[in-house]
């Protein structure tokens, strides 16, 4: 398991010059972006995530216009983000990073907004935060951060899984907030289920 050293903080912004969300240290965004994220409105996967270093694939994030849920891939690993409630952010997805074996845990996503942000937490098995994806509802440049709040040391795979799904859950839910079919599909949903 290779453990990440740089902050707990990450930085997401958005470049209009090459259409692409780029996600930096917030402590070292000289050095560049750790992740660049690519966005697609038309074909799945709608979000890609690669690191800019060697170009690598490390996860992916798909939309549905009807259903509630999100699927995603990290480290060629598939799962879901299932809601757990049709009208409240309230989402499970099942992790192997965060696991100390080979079975995966459950981990719960929630969300507060106000007037311009846009908070997700991530919580363990034992309800213990762990991050948090907090988006600027109206920014155009600096969309958001994420911050790892677990005092466990990061590992490269626990930041990519909470990039993939943090990033996926967001997406998801302003989907859902801005498309009339997402209330008929909270509507006749079975929160829990697949």
């Amino acid at each position: 398991m290779t453990t990440v050293h740089q902050s707990r903080i990450l930085q997401v912004d958005f470049s209009w010059k090459k259409f692409k969300g780029l996600i930096s240290d917030v402590n070292n965004p000289e050095a560049g972006p750790l992740y660049i994220v690519e966005w697609n409105a038309v074909r799945s996967p709608h979000l890609i995530f690669k690191r800019p270093a060697d170009d690598r694939i490390v996860g992916t994030g798909t939309l549905h216009t009807f259903r509630i849920n999100a699927d995603y891939e990290v480290a060629g690993q598939k799962g879901t983000l299932i809601a757990q409630k049709r009208f409240k952010t309230l989402y499970t997805h099942q992790s192997y990073a965060y696991s100390n074996t080979n079975e995966p845990v459950t981990m719960t996503w929630s969300s507060e907004s106000g007037f311009t942000t846009w908070d997700f937490v991530c919580v363990d098995e034992r309800q213990r935060p762990v991050a948090k994806y907090s988006a600027k509802i109206w920014g155009v440049k600096k969309i958001g951060n994420v911050e790892f709040m677990d005092d466990r040391p990061l590992s490269d795979a626990a930041r990519d899984e909470i990039v993939v799904t943090g990033l996926t859950l967001f997406y998801c839910m302003w989907l859902r907030v801005n498309n009339i079919f997402s209330l008929f599909g909270a509507v006749f949903s079975r929160p829990g289920s697949q």
